[in-house]
This record gives C-alpha cells, sequence and structure tokens, in this order.
C-alpha cells in the first residue's frame, strides 16, 4: 500500500475538520490504546449524528462504522484523519446499502456539525479539495479493505429474537417495560467500538436482547429449546 497523500492526512484536511481531531486528543500520560479507543467512539458518534441528519437508514450507519472500524484494524491511526475517513465510510457505505449520499451534502452536514453557529460552508478551493479527498479516501477504504465491504449486521436478527421473547410473556408484561427500546439502543451503543467486528451479527442480537431482558428483570419462561431457538409466533 502506497504511503498516505497529504490530502489524506491530518495536514491535508481543513481547520474546522481538524477541531474534531484535536477534542479528542487526551492528556500525554493516557495509553495510546485508550486515546485511539476514546477518538474512535467519539468519531463513530459523528457518523451517527451526521447519518441521523443525513436521513440515513439504521443499516447504512451501521455499515459506515463498520467500514471506519474495518479500516482501521489494518491501518495506523496517526497516519489518517478519522473525521476524514468516517466521512468517505458515510459515502461508501450509502452506496453499498442503495442510499445514495452526495459528497457536497456530507461535506455540508459535518461542517454545520463542527461550526454549529458558523457561516455556511462556501464552494471554494477548500471545499473542492475536500471533495476530492473523500472520494480518494473512498478508493483507499475499498483498497484496504479488498473490496468486501458488504456486512450482515444483527438488526434482523434482533428483530426476529425480540418477536419470540415477546410471544413468550403476557403482551401487557411485555409493554409495561423498554426492552424493545433498550435492544435497540444497545444495539446501536455496540458499533462506536470495536465489538461489531468481533462478534458474529447473531451473537450481538442475542447479547443486546439478554441484557435488556436482565435490566428490567425479565424473566421467560424455560422450555425445551432456548428463546433464541423458538421460531417466530405472530401474535
Amino acid at each position: 500500500m502506497e504511503a498516505p497523500s497529504s490530502h489524506l492526512s491530518a495536514r491535508g484536511a481543513p481547520r474546522w475538520l481538524l477541531s474534531g481531531r484535536r477534542s479528542s486528543s487526551s492528556a500525554g500520560t493516557e495509553c495510546d490504546t485508550g486515546r485511539d479507543m476514546k477518538t474512535h467512539f467519539r468519531v463513530c458518534r459523528f457518523i451517527m449524528e451526521i447519518g441521523v441528519k443525513l436521513g440515513m437508514r439504521s443499516v447504512p450507519v451501521a455499515t459506515a462504522c463498520v467500514l471506519y472500524h474495518r479500516f482501521f484494524e489494518r491501518v495506523n491511526l496517526a497516519e489518517y484523519e478519522p473525521y476524514l475517513v468516517a466521512m468517505s465510510c458515510v459515502y461508501l457505505a450509502g452506496k453499498v446499502e442503495e442510499q445514495h449520499i452526495r459528497t457536497r451534502d456530507i461535506i455540508n452536514v459535518s461542517h454545520r456539525y463542527f461550526n454549529s453557529g458558523g457561516a455556511p460552508l462556501e464552494c471554494d478551493k477548500e471545499f473542492w479539495d475536500l471533495r476530492d479527498s473523500v472520494v480518494q479516501c473512498e478508493i483507499l477504504i475499498l483498497r484496504q479493505l479488498s473490496f468486501q465491504v458488504s456486512f450482515e449486521h444483527p438488526h434482523k436478527y434482533l428483530l426476529h429474537y425480540m418477536l419470540s421473547a415477546k410471544s413468550l410473556v403476557n403482551r401487557h408484561a411485555w409493554s409495561r417495560t423498554p426492552v424493545t427500546e433498550t435492544s435497540w439502543a444497545l444495539l446501536r451503543d455496540c458499533y462506536h467500538g470495536s465489538m461489531c467486528i468481533r462478534h458474529s451479527a447473531q451473537h450481538i442480537a442475542i447479547a443486546m436482547l439478554y441484557l435488556a431482558l436482565n435490566s428490567y428483570g425479565v424473566e421467560l419462561p424455560v422450555g425445551e429449546k432456548p428463546w433464541w431457538q423458538l421460531p417466530v409466533v405472530q401474535q
């Protein structure tokens, strides 16, 4: 792999984008691993928030986070500007999941994210240079991942398991506890770190629902098969 160009490193990024990198930096006494984990957490939060503002569905946003984690699983965080990589991951995820997002919209929403009260971004040389960098970074991500950019997510499994668990308890007892909302929130949170690439989609879905059930003390009846092996029963 060729050395990173200045357009994809921190040196070539605009100042407003670098402000996010500076806010992710920690004290020099903190170990590199802990500092990198905090950076990845903040950048994935950035991906999720701009994804909402761009009207992206949950699966494309999840794909963008997985692309980001897979990329930095292979390269050194210090060599690339993480927020630029995140913007390219959002752009690429839109293509992969067939919800195309324009680079102009990604750049404008990202600029607004870091400059909530500032002036709109002008279509000057800095804008077009950043647009080129996003496209270049997309190609770099594809090359690093060997064009393997289609992933299986836990979302469909979590929905299946929730329907199975719901069929085992009283309808009113289920409605009194926010197990569904908590399960989806936990699933979203797992994309902040590398958990989403270290475990299978099915195992993550089971773990999120199990944690939600235990958090609210919801006990499922014991049967011949565990609840995650039961077929879905429509109510």
